[in-house]
């Protein structure tokens, strides 16, 4: 009875006037913006709402509110086990020890503290509880570490997107299967609280989906979420009385537009900044359209008429996930000057008994030429990509295609190259992209793509686009396939509209 009583007094106790006890005793106020956060987790937690996304600025005091969740909820349940995740193993140590000081020092849990110094160490405690059980009831770990045996009836992920885990697609995938771990530590009916603010346009706190990326759906889909950026809509301070119009405006001076969106805004970009304008490439979804006119061919996209292509190949052997990738790109141009991206490959070989890796991708390049009506096709034959021409080139001929095969040596520096090839048509807003190309890895390089560093992120897309812009689009009067070829029966499209004859039919005699 005593026991039931107890638990009855615990539960009427909310975590708004649990934080309010504890303010009180430290001499200090509660803000509104903490009382926002508290009533959020308080109708969250009695609702047992299991998947839980806490979003607020940088300095807003959310670990502190986390760190008082954490021991109201071993208030009312000592026989709870709470996992903390953070980037770093000290990080995650902090947040306990923060729940230990609060444990010993707030009014209402006297008593839980145990006894014994071996279940109050700096990474895990154990409160006095009724239930024995093998977990600690609050331990830290950090993202890197092993989690497996671990079981837990809520997971905090504190801060677990930082620079360290997110400024490289590699590192944002780690962070990911880390992350789904957790699955196999929370118990089923157990709580997951994500804790944080955006460090990347990927980030994992992004309410849709990356399909770049190859994502269906956002990683923390069906998650309810709590958003509070620094200022709300009509662009006044959620926290005036620490944030005012002059602090605030020093923070967008000091952090640079990105890192206040991302930090003080909580708006998916990257805090560092891409080199690149993502925001002035154009999109479509047009696809191209062949008709006749007078007797010629004409090629259209959008209803503009393309008058020259180009197409480069930057080729590449071996694992792509370790190395480089191999990647083919195509450029039109109209009549008016506008350059459109319409397709970007990544090639992808498989080991193969009958075919070697490179007659895989040129057979790849094949298909590419001949379904998008290309002219000519560029080699980037620097390194492995020295003897491809003449491969390509047979392989063209063995299959009745008349497309002109070239070749290109770089010599150019890489980053000055990318920077001439997209500047100025950037600039211009004269270069739109294909959706299919917006769902390509080619837009993440783009986006943190920046020049005068050591990148361990990818840019052969952007190189394969680049040669596509600097090169001088081709506009040639050739069959792309012979009459007579025994593979394919018809014959090139003349859709560049130039070098053609055309016979007028007349009713008068001379």
């Amino acid at each position: 009875m005593k026991t039931s009583s107890t638990s009855k007094r615990r539960n009427s106790i909310t975590f708004a006037e649990f934080i309010w006890i504890w303010n009180e005793t430290q001499g200090q106020t509660t803000p509104r913006i903490h009382r926002r956060m508290a009533h959020w987790l308080n109708r969250r937690w009695k609702q047992k709402d299991p998947r839980l996304l806490l979003m607020a600025f940088r300095a807003a005091g959310k670990s502190t509110i986390i760190g008082l969740f954490c021991a109201w909820v071993l208030y009312l349940d000592p026989n709870l086990r709470i996992l903390v995740l953070a980037a770093e193993q000290a990080l995650a140590i902090k947040m306990v020890r923060n729940v230990k000081r609060i444990v010993e020092r707030h009014p209402l849990t006297q008593g839980l503290k145990p006894s014994r110094a071996d279940q109050w160490a700096s990474d895990r405690f154990t409160l006095n509880r009724s239930m024995e059980l093998r977990d600690p009831s609050m331990m830290a770990k950090g993202i890197q570490s092993n989690m497996t045996g671990s079981r837990a009836d809520m997971v905090i992920c504190d801060d677990v997107e930082v620079p360290n885990t997110c400024d490289t697609a590699g590192k944002r995938e780690d962070l990911r299967q880390r992350l789904s771990e957790i699955d196999y530590v929370l118990t089923p009916d157990g709580t997951q609280l994500f804790v944080g603010t955006p460090h990347s346009f990927f980030t994992i706190y992004a309410d849709a989906a990356r399909k770049e990326t190859g994502e269906e759906f956002p990683f923390l889909n069906g998650f309810k979420r709590l958003k509070i950026p620094v200022c709300n809509k009509t662009g006044e301070s959620n926290w005036p009385e620490r944030f005012g119009p002059a602090t605030i405006a020093n923070l967008k001076r000091k952090q640079g537009p990105n890192k206040y969106r991302s930090q003080m805004m909580l708006e998916p970009v990257s805090i560092n900044g891409g080199r690149l304008d993502l925001d002035k490439l154009g999109s479509y979804t047009a696809e191209l359209k062949y008709q006749q006119s007078n007797g010629q061919d004409i090629l259209l996209l959008k209803q503009q008429r393309l008058i020259s292509a180009s197409c480069w190949w930057d080729p590449s052997y071996g694992n792509p996930v370790k190395g480089d990738h191999s990647v083919i790109a195509c450029v039109y141009t109209d009549e008016e000057g506008g350059y459109w991206l319409h397709r970007i490959k990544y090639l992808r070989t498989e080991v193969s008994a009958e075919l070697d890796e490179a007659r895989q991708q040129c057979n790849q390049v094949f298909h590419f030429v001949r379904e998008l009506h290309l002219p000519s096709v560029t080699i980037e034959t620097n390194g492995i990509g020295k003897f491809l021409p003449g491969l390509l080139r047979a392989i063209f001929r063995e299959k009745g295609c008349r497309t002109a095969v070239l070749e290109h040596h770089s010599t150019v520096n890489k980053d000055k190259r990318l920077m001439e090839a997209f500047d100025a048509v950037l600039a211009a807003g004269q270069l739109k992209a294909h959706q299919s190309v917006w769902q390509s890895p080619f837009i993440t390089e783009m986006r943190e793509w920046k020049p005068g560093q050591n990148r361990t992120g990818v840019d052969d897309g952007l190189d394969a686009v680049a040669g596509c812009l600097l090169s001088e689009p081709v506009r040639l009067n050739r069959y792309m396939f012979e009459a007579n070829s025994k593979s394919h029966k018809h014959k090139q499209r003349h859709w560049q509209g130039v070098g053609q004859q055309h016979q007028a039919q007349t009713q008068f005699e001379i």
